[in-house]
Formats: C-alpha cells, structure tokens, sequence
C-alpha cells in the first residue's frame, strides 16, 4: 500500500513542487482540504479531498474540515501497538506517514491596520494546530512538518534512509512543531490581552516569552559565554527588522548596547541629536539647532576618550558631513533612521563599522523582562513622557525659558543612565556623567570632575532625590545654577533651603529615573 501524507498549508509556498516529489518519486498518496486540495489539483497531482476521504464534509463556513477520527486515528496510531492496529482495520482507518500543516495567517491580520476583532478571530486556526500537535506527539511513528524551509530535507532524508525517515529526524520536526504552536498560541493571547479591558499599570496573571532563534552569536558578554539571538513574532520588528547596510556581525553586547542607545535617542525629537554610547551608558549626547553633523561631532567632543570604540544613535537621517565626521574614529556600530547614498559612500570606507537603519527609532517593547533564580520579574517600560508643566519649582530663584529647555535636556539624559546617576549638560551637551556609583555624592563628585570648568553657570540632574543638602552645596560650589531632580526625600526642606541660600534654580520632578 502506498504511503499517505496529508497535506494543508495557509502558505503554499513551493508546495507544489513538494507535492509532486512525494507523488513521483516516493509513491506517496495525498489527502488534502480546500484550497490547498484546489491548487495541487490544477497543477496535475492526484488529490483526495478530506471530506471524501472522511465522508463528512466541511461545515461552518470551513471552521470544521480535517476534525474527524479517520483522520486522527491514522495520525495518532501506534504502529507497535497491536490493539491500535485492529481499531485502524475495524473502522477503515489508514494510517498517515506525514503530516504537512502551516497555519492561518493571525500575526500577519493582526499586523494590518485597522483589523478588527472579528478579522483576527476568523484567523485563529483550530484544525492546523490539532493536526500538528497529535502528529508531534507521534513523532515515533510519522513526520510532521509546519514549515516549508523543511520540505527539501525531508525529501533528501526520504532519499538517504530508503524511505524511512530517521527518528531522529522525526523527533527535530516534532519540536519545531510543538515550538511553531507555542508561539502561535502566544501570539493569540497576547492580543487577546490586548482587546480586553483592563487597568493600564497592571500586568497579566500569566506572562509567557516566546522566540525563533534568528542568529546564534559568537559568545556573549565574554568568549566563554554562550548566546543567541531570539525573534519574538513571526513578523520581524524592532532590531530583527532593521536593514544593516554594512559592518562585521552584531555581536551580544553590540546588540544591548544598541538598544540602549535606541532607548535614549527616541527621548529626543525636535532637534538633530546624537548619542553616543559605551557599555549601555550615555557618554555623550548632544543637540542641535540645525545640523545632525554639529550634533555628533559635540556628542563626541563631550568625552572623547570614551567615545572611542563607541555606538552611535542618531535620530535623523546620516547626511555626508555626519558620515564624513564619524569616520574620523573608530565605532563600533551607527544606528539611524536612514541614510543618504552619498554618506553611504563615505561610511563604505570603513568596512567593519556596524551600521544600520532602523526606521521607527520609537518603536519598542512595553514590557522590561529579567530573570532571576527559579523565575522573572517584568516591568513596563520606563517611558511616560515628561510633563514639565506638572513639575514644581521649590526655589525662589525661577528658572528662565532657555534654563527649562536645558533642564528637560539633561532629565532625559539622566533617565538613561544606571543609577545612582548624575548629568551634568550645558548648551544641550552632557558635559558630566556620573554612573552606576553605590552613593549619590560620588555619582555627584564624577559628573562634576568630568565637566570641570563647563560646570559654570550648568545644569545638573539627578535621578533620585537627594538624601542630603551635600550635593547641592557642591554643585554650587562647582558653578552649578540650576538643579532638577525627583524630590520625595524627608529632607527635600534642607537641599530647598541650601539651594535657595547659595542662589541656584532647583525643580521637582516627582518622578524617580532609577536604572539597575
């Protein structure tokens, strides 16, 4: 008797050719539903359809084809199993050798705009994944496959084993099966929850993360470590769908830092800004009023040292002065929503820098996950925007219009960077970055070093409140005159007071900027 395969795919991509390999060459015999039945017939290829197959035909518009037992006996039966044997011959029932499924499009109507609810649940695919998962839980005795890139080595695997797939093999398909419905399952409650009501701020009961390896890394944050790069959804967004014009591979650390440095740049969208990063924290970022070359070139000037070896994020497209300017040193990785041929032509010049064009810079995930031992934590992203029209001035001295553009300036700087974090800007520039220091007063003596004489006459921001009146002395003494920071400590009166005596501009925010 021949072999059966049944065949149902929503993407028929080579299916045919597929199909007709299994005919010809391996003497298989198809059983096939709707529109797939539809185009293996035109082509010339000898199909059953299921309802013949079963006598039973498609109901409820299609929602009902391939739910019957004399299709899921043949899939489920054990050939090892006598008893399962004398079922399959008790209800004329024969046994499947291969399963090829692929599912309803949902994340690609999902992705349409203005789809509607109705749209997407007509897209949730019942049938695909039952035939699926009952056929990978038979890995031990069929194939199963859910996606065409596997179609020609199973046709090579048919060919290498006399016809009689490995188990091995079988057992590789079962788990990219198993894996292709968790996610397609993923996808629909994750837009489930999306269309339900519920509190903004709360988070749901059950969390699940999802990914298809999209590139195994060289290593991670060191060579012994190992990594990899995971795709969530099928549809490739944020850095999986950016289009990298040139450079060596991303690496782990290339591809945190990025997204680090993305985080930053979106902050930023009235005027030509960049920023540039080491290690997931700002060491320069600078605006302009008219030229993204201008910008860069004081992102760069702010700690040179630093910049060396650094990535870069630009929130406008690279013109030729900016590409021209960023060849003059060595980087790591460009990142920017475009790009013009020319400076294409000028960044060509050093082949190893990593640059890439990530359209929709604001684009990015709502949710913050990080492991911990025996579980995860999630958070929703840090990204309300500033209101500087909630925020307080506590001080008599008020701030003038140009100090309120710099104070915003320097409060979506210090958001970015790992707390207990200090920024110290001037003219749009970061002058001084404390990061990452266990107290705030050495947070405080770094960005205020760094910036050595720029300070007169600066800006400073803290991303927590200041537990005392130290820092604020400090600053001034410095030349610091203006200061903004979240406030909430039971000693806010002391650093007010201290801020009012020594004459300097001191704003509440309200809003604490922590970055562990």
């Amino acid at each position: 008797m021949k072999r059966l395969a049944l065949i149902s795919v929503s993407d028929k991509t080579g299916i045919v050719e597929f199909a007709q390999q299994l005919v010809t060459k391996f003497d298989f015999e198809i059983i096939s539903s709707g529109g797939t039945a539809e185009k293996l017939s035109n082509a010339g290829i000898e199909v059953t359809k299921v309802s013949d197959y079963t006598g039973s035909p498609e109901i409820l518009g299609g929602r009902v084809k391939t739910l019957h037992p004399r299709i899921h006996g043949g899939i489920l039966a054990r050939r090892d199993r006598a008893d399962d044997q004398q079922e399959l011959q008790a209800h004329n029932i024969r046994p499947f050798d291969l399963i090829v499924v692929n599912l309803y499009p949902f994340v690609a109507t999902i992705n349409q705009p203005n789809v509607t609810a109705e749209q997407a649940i007509e897209n949730i695919d019942i049938g695909g994944p039952t035939l699926l998962r009952a056929a990978a839980k038979n890995y031990q005795h069929l194939t199963v496959i859910c996606n065409p890139e596997r179609y020609k080595p199973y046709l090579e695997e048919l060919e290498s084993t006399q016809g009689q797939p490995s188990l091995s093999f079988r057992q590789t398909c079962a788990l990219e099966t198993f894996n292709h419905t968790a996610q397609y399952d993923q996808a629909i409650s994750g837009y489930l929850a999306s269309i339900t009501e519920q509190e903004s701020s709360s988070l749901p009961q059950q969390f699940t993360v999802m990914g298809m390896q999209r590139q195994a890394l060289r290593y991670g944050e060191n060579p012994h470590q190992a990594a990899s790069w995971y795709q969530t959804g099928t549809t490739a967004t944020g850095w999986a769908g950016a289009t990298q014009l040139q450079g060596k591979e991303l690496s782990y650390n290339n591809l945190v830092d990025l997204e680090a440095a993305r985080r930053i740049i979106k902050e930023y969208t009235e005027q030509p800004t960049a920023a540039i990063l080491k290690h997931t924290n700002p060491c320069g970022i600078a605006s302009s009023d008219n030229l993204l070359a201008d910008a860069y070139k004081k992102a760069f000037a702010a700690d040179s040292v630093s910049a060396f070896g650094g990535i870069v994020a630009l929130n406008q497209r690279i013109d030729q002065a900016t590409a021209t300017a960023m060849t003059e040193t060595f980087l790591e990785c460009v990142v920017a929503p475009d790009c013009t041929e020319e400076a294409k032509a000028v960044l060509g010049k050093k082949s190893n820098l990593r640059v890439l064009l990530m359209p929709d810079l604001q684009s990015g995930p709502s949710e913050m996950v990080k492991m911990i031992a025996g579980g995860f934590l999630v958070q929703t992203m840090d990204d309300e925007p500033d209101d500087p029209q909630q925020w307080q001035v506590v001080t008599e001295k008020q701030p003038s219009e140009e100090q309120l553009a710099e104070l915003l300036f320097a409060w979506k700087a210090v958001k970015h960077v790992k707390s207990n974090a200090i920024v110290v800007t001037r003219d749009r520039v970061t002058a001084g970055i404390g990061a990452g220091q266990m107290n705030r007063v050495g947070a405080v003596d770094i960005a205020l070093k760094q910036a050595g004489e720029k300070t007169q006459g600066a800006t400073l921001a803290s991303d927590g409140f200041f537990p005392f009146d130290d820092s604020v002395r400090t600053a001034a003494e410095a030349g610091i005159g203006a200061i903004i920071q979240p406030g909430g400590s039971r000693r806010d009166e002391d650093s007010i007071k201290a801020a009012n005596e020594l004459g300097l501009v001191m704003i509440l925010t309200g809003t604490r900027h922590f970055l562990h």
